[in-house]
């Protein structure tokens, strides 16, 4: 009989079977064409596309995670929402689908609630704060890690820092009354139509993968994103202007379905552990060596980039958006905001 690897994270043969069965992850699954597994395969979808550093960070975590664990562990990337959109992706890695995927933190809150409250605007002191704030070994990363692992069969591995959202829009916006009657994409989760709506706009939720039509097709007006996404999917080429608002400053947020993990062996642990920091490092100081260096290239390329010295009003986006925020979330998530406040 023929050796063939052992796919996890298939809807055919998925970790909660496995366990069922009472089998682990080392353990010789027998069947008509299988004699014993070589080397385990762990599927990741996500819904970037490969050229944008969310989407490569996947394939820089499967080579990582094929170095770590001396090729004995394969990641297996599906990009560009081949494995479905963000909220199909989430429930796919809670339902063991998939082994792993990357989602906004707003994206997590749709599996526990409480995780789309990492996504606040204007949280933040800086990016230094964000990524303490992120750290799995944070107190906050810690409580919200078992309340996630608890609620969806899942947990965070890594995040890294994915950017500071701005607007993009094909008129220039200097304050929240010029956004009164467009409809600007939002991402399709509470915490990001709020945003949206507190900068003055009305949120249209788009799913990314309708995005570009959204846009060139006029359902939307405008969108809001960290730079790199910009350029990286040529949002330049039916959006005029750029407004360095940023609104929010965002962790790409990675997740393992919880069966999958606890049925690892020691060693594939500390291969995606290691992967994971590295990763998180990574991708982390790319984006940020290349926000100044992108955002010049929009303008080389057309656009109209719009900052505070130009009269962009951020203090008054900025309060509009903590007045609808606090109304909406302040109750819900103020305990959680002070525990974010205080990490140093």
């Amino acid at each position: 009989m023929k050796s063939k690897s052992n796919t996890v994270g298939s809807s055919v043969f998925n970790r909660r079977s496995a366990l069922a069965l009472g089998l682990g992850a080392s353990a010789t699954i027998m069947m008509p064409y299988i004699a014993r597994a070589q080397s385990l395969t762990l599927r990741y979808g996500h819904n970037n596309e490969p050229a944008s550093v969310a989407g490569a960070q996947a394939d820089w975590f499967a080579e990582a995670v094929g170095k770590h664990s001396g090729g004995d562990l394969a990641v297996e990337v599906f990009p560009s929402s081949q494995l479905g959109k963000l909220q199909e992706l989430a429930e796919a890695v809670s339902l063991g689908n998939i082994a792993f995927s990357h989602n906004t933190a707003g994206g997590i809150g749709s599996l526990y609630e409480p995780f789309a409250a990492l996504d606040t605007p204007y949280l933040y002191r800086d990016v230094d704060h964000l990524m303490k704030v992120m750290d799995v070994n944070s107190p906050v990363m810690q409580e919200l890690n078992q309340g996630l692992i608890k609620a969806a069969n899942a947990r965070v591995i890594y995040a890294h820092y994915f950017g500071r959202r701005n607007l993009t829009a094909n008129k220039a916006v200097y304050k929240p009354s010029d956004l009164a009657g467009q409809k600007i994409r939002a991402v399709p989760f509470p915490i990001y139509t709020t945003a949206i709506e507190g900068m003055g706009a009305a949120p249209v939720p788009v799913d990314w993968s309708e995005v570009p039509t959204a846009l060139a097709t006029g359902v939307v007006a405008g969108q809001e994103n960290p730079v790199n996404v910009v350029l990286s999917v040529k949002l330049y080429e039916v959006q005029s202007h750029l407004m360095l608002t940023g609104h929010m400053s965002n962790a790409e947020v990675v997740v393992m379905n919880e069966d999958t993990w606890q049925g690892l062996s020691d060693e594939h642990k500390e291969a995606i552990s290691a992967a994971s920091l590295e990763i998180r490092d990574r991708a982390t100081r790319t984006i940020m060596d290349n926000e100044e260096k992108d955002t010049e290239e929009l303008r080389k390329l057309g656009m109209t980039v719009i900052g505070p010295q130009d009269g962009l009003e951020v203090d008054a986006f900025r309060a509009s958006v903590e007045k609808l925020v606090q109304e909406r979330f302040g109750e819900k998530y103020g305990a959680l905001y002070e525990k974010i406040k205080a990490i140093a």
